[in-house]
């Protein structure tokens, strides 16, 4: 649970309405979806214990968050600079930003808590002296993936593994994680299976759905001896669409209660892996992931004026078509399904003049967009679509194609989603 300074008051007060041992949720039980990464880039201190007393639950409390404040900061200064570092009450307030509250015990006179103090990072650097600004990796679409009973699971339901993302707090990271909202197309588009894909066409289909770059893919493997009693967990971060192993580990618990304390200690690991990956240099994005226009080469008609003109007439099997004159051409089809997507770009890159071929819009259910380069006119495009089995209508330079469906009864055949 993490609070903003402007609201310790109110929260205090109420914190008497609440039973012992309130516990850590994630951003996204209110609403039920998967929340996008904190990039807030704040400095951040766990794991800061306190026990005090009070006249009141309310003055213990306010205590316990004064004394986890200075702790925050001695413990701030000593990573940072390599000393411990003291600010008055009234300085350290205008620097936290939040308290984040890992566990809490409350007694009508007493309060036990672990907590974390999150600091601004502008203010609290310019006071230590330290640099602001994070660098920070391209942006990675990150798919969670937890198994558990031999299930793989990633957007199609909650699970413990996307919970402990949501609650991992990645501002100071030096990775640009891009997290799935998990509503509409994601769990179609980013499953299981998905991630044992290796297909770049497809992959950088599904990149550009997200304005990412590249992928990664921290899966969790929870075994449990019996109910309720030792969880053993093992942990695996991969890279990219081949899934490259970045690390592996496994963390074990005694109670049943402490899944998401573990699932915690992983996410923190995992990053870890990760960063030092970026760091070493073995975090590259794969250049077959880069989307690449399909009018790259414009520039070469400028060399070709350059040159002398050729007076030798070309053989039959070299087009004298150059690639600069190759003409855009949007294509419409049904995409009822992923198959359908790779089929039909499959298909349009196997007519003779076409030099590349990408979705450019993905609707599944619905029509997608294909933005597809041809050496050509568009009539002779079309012929081409009409001689695979297509039924093509066309305005301007855009052709819509279908498949007919097999006539039943008798019947006149009639369009039907495919491609």
């Amino acid at each position: 649970m993490t609070i903003s300074r402007t609201s310790l008051a109110l929260i205090a007060g109420l914190a008497l309405a609440f039973p012992v041992g309130s516990a850590l949720f994630a951003q996204s039980e209110a609403d039920g979806g998967y929340t996008a990464a904190d990039n807030s880039g704040s400095f951040e201190v766990n794991g800061i214990h306190v026990d005090v007393t009070g006249k009141t639950s309310e003055d213990a409390r306010e205590a316990g968050w004064r004394i986890a404040q200075r702790k925050g900061w001695s413990m701030l200064s000593k990573r940072l600079t390599g000393h411990d570092g003291s600010l008055s009450d009234s300085a350290l307030d205008s620097l936290v930003s939040a308290i984040v509250i890992d566990k809490e015990e409350i007694g009508p006179n007493r309060y036990i808590a672990d907590l974390g103090v999150t600091f601004s990072r502008a203010r609290a650097g310019s006071i230590l002296g330290v640099a602001t600004q994070v660098t920070r990796s391209a942006p990675m679409l990150i798919v969670p993936v937890q198994w558990s009973g031999g299930v793989g699971t990633t957007l199609e339901r909650d699970t413990a593994w996307q919970d402990a993302w949501s609650r991992f707090r990645s501002g100071g990271s030096s990775i640009d994680y891009l997290r799935p909202a998990g509503t509409g197309p994601d769990p179609l588009l980013i499953n299981a299976g998905q991630v044992s894909r290796r297909g770049r066409g497809w992959w950088r289909t599904v990149l550009r759905q997200y304005g990412a770059s590249d992928v990664l893919i921290p899966q969790v493997r929870i075994m449990r001896e019996w109910p309720g009693g030792p969880i053993i967990a093992t942990f695996t971060a991969g890279h990219g669409p081949d899934n490259t192993r970045i690390t592996q580990f496994s963390l074990r618990v005694e109670n049943g209660d402490a899944l998401d304390a573990l699932l915690d200690e992983g996410v923190k690991r995992i990053n870890a892996a990760y960063e030092k990956a970026l760091n070493d240099g073995a975090l590259r994005v794969d250049p077959l992931l880069t989307y690449r226009p399909p009018q790259e080469e414009q520039q070469q008609p400028d060399e070709a004026d350059q040159s002398p003109e050729v007076t030798e007439t070309p053989t039959p099997s070299a087009p004298s078509t150059p690639a600069a004159n190759s003409l855009s051409v949007n294509i419409q089809f049904d995409s009822p399904s992923a198959g359908s997507v790779t089929s039909a770009e499959a298909v349009l890159r196997g007519i003779p003049g076409v030099s590349s071929a990408v979705t450019t819009s993905l609707a599944l259910g619905g029509v997608s967009v294909m933005q597809v380069s041809y050496q050509g006119s568009v009539q002779a495009l079309r012929s081409a679509l009409e001689s695979r089995g297509y039924q093509v209508s066309q305005g301007g330079n855009t052709l819509r194609i279908s498949r007919p469906s097999a006539p039943s009864g008798g019947g006149q055949p009639s369009n039907a989603a495919g491609g």
